[in-house]
């Protein structure tokens, strides 16, 4: 009930971003249904493998539920909120739960969405507009569905308890392994993140496995088809290339982010530079990730563009609904951290305007950051779509 009453009393922004982890697990969830329905007509192999390009929106709707998770206000401790049973574990449960019933939501809403293009929900537009497409005149199994309907909710909710779980104190008074919080101490810059020799070389691996596999080709059935397109598909090497690639992105991106601040405060930087440069490798951890996230995902794009383009068979709408749903919600990833570090940071922030800051100096400080990761991560993007597309175009 106290889960409840506090996404009642939200704010408008914040209800909008558990509508939209709502969207995302409605939008997962379908293509989980629509799985079971092509495994009903076609048994086998092909079920499975059409199950295991689920993957992908899967874990993105989560890393974005996640995301949301750790920006809810109502879930941040605050002083005072101890006194009457909300410490760190109550409010990481209220979370949780808040995750949860956002995913459930949308997994209804998918279930239902099925159930009416399937003819079984009469009364609204558009009855079993997809009757033959879901395998209509089969019964479905309600025991399968709600299964598939499950792993949404319960992977997400699993995540958020981790991510916000109560960590041991320190001495200090910070948590151990916690991210930074935007308010340290300007003389005792982050230090640098260590992902980034392990970043690079997953990203090598990915580029090469992703290259072997192309040049080494196969026979029909040697490809993975990909929902609502022909049988023929990507050979498993090229996606196992593709998942090293997008996990390499996604280590090196904190990285990259804080040599962004390096750079930006290099060669006798003015206090906008210094600035701009030290908020980036305070937010490297946090902002770097969903960069880099986002930056395989582009990748991914436009080597799928690639894939398709010429005599090949066009992408069908399950396709097209998993390829928005996993970009989606990488660019609303992305958003909701750079929310969320805006909120760290919201402290300095004032600070700063106390002592006489003009509001011009934060404003081009935000427009330095930004145009620094735009000048880092938008070539090295172009960079790895054209060598994971250059296998493919051949």
């Amino acid at each position: 009930m106290l889960a409840l009453r506090l996404a009642r009393g939200a704010h408008p922004l914040v209800q909008l971003r558990r509508l939209l982890v709502a969207a995302a697990s409605a939008g997962t969830g379908f293509l989980l249904l629509c799985t079971l329905a092509y495994a009903l007509e076609h048994p086998g192999a092909g079920a499975v493998l059409r199950l295991a390009w689920c993957l992908a929106p899967i874990t993105a709707t989560v890393y974005f539920a996640v995301a949301v998770a750790r920006t809810d206000p109502g879930t941040r401790p605050r002083s005072g909120l101890s006194a009457v049973g909300l410490g760190p574990t109550r409010l990481m449960v209220l979370a949780t739960v808040s995750t949860a019933v956002a995913c459930v939501l949308g997994s209804m809403v998918a279930l239902l969405f099925f159930l009416h293009l399937r003819g079984d929900v009469s009364g609204l537009p558009f009855d079993g507009a997809a009757a033959e497409l879901l395998a209509a005149e089969r019964p479905l199994p309600l025991a399968g569905a709600l299964t598939l309907l499950a792993v949404v909710p319960i992977t997400a909710s699993a995540a958020s308890a981790l991510a916000l779980r109560p960590r041991p104190v320190r001495a200090t008074g910070k948590e151990p392994g916690s991210e930074p919080t935007g308010d340290t101490d300007p003389d005792a810059p982050a230090p640098p993140p260590s992902g980034l020799p392990w970043g690079v070389a997953l990203l090598a691996a990915g580029l090469a496995v992703e290259t072997y596999a192309s040049g080494s080709g196969g026979g029909p059935g040697s490809g993975v088809p990909m929902p609502g397109v022909g049988a023929d598909g990507s050979p498993v090497g090229v996606l196992a290339g593709w998942a090293l690639t997008a996990l390499g992105l996604m280590l090196a991106g904190p990285g990259l982010t804080h040599l962004c601040g390096r750079l930006l405060q290099s060669v006798r930087p003015g206090a906008m530079r210094l600035l701009a440069g030290r908020v980036l490798q305070e937010e490297a951890r946090r902002v770097g990730r969903p960069l880099g996230v986002l930056c395989a995902v582009a990748s991914a794009a436009y080597a799928s563009i690639v894939l398709y383009a010429g005599p090949r068979p066009e992408v069908g709408p399950l396709t097209a609904l998993g390829g928005l749903l996993v970009a989606g919600c990488a660019v609303l990833t992305l958003a909701t951290a750079a929310v969320e570090a805006r909120q760290a940071r919201s402290e300095t922030t004032a600070a700063l305007l106390r002592l006489g800051a003009p509001a011009t100096v934060l404003r081009g400080s935000a427009a330095l950051r930004a145009g620094a990761l735009f000048a880092v991560f938008a070539p090295l993007t172009w960079i790895v779509a054209e060598l994971a597309a250059l296998p493919l175009a051949r």
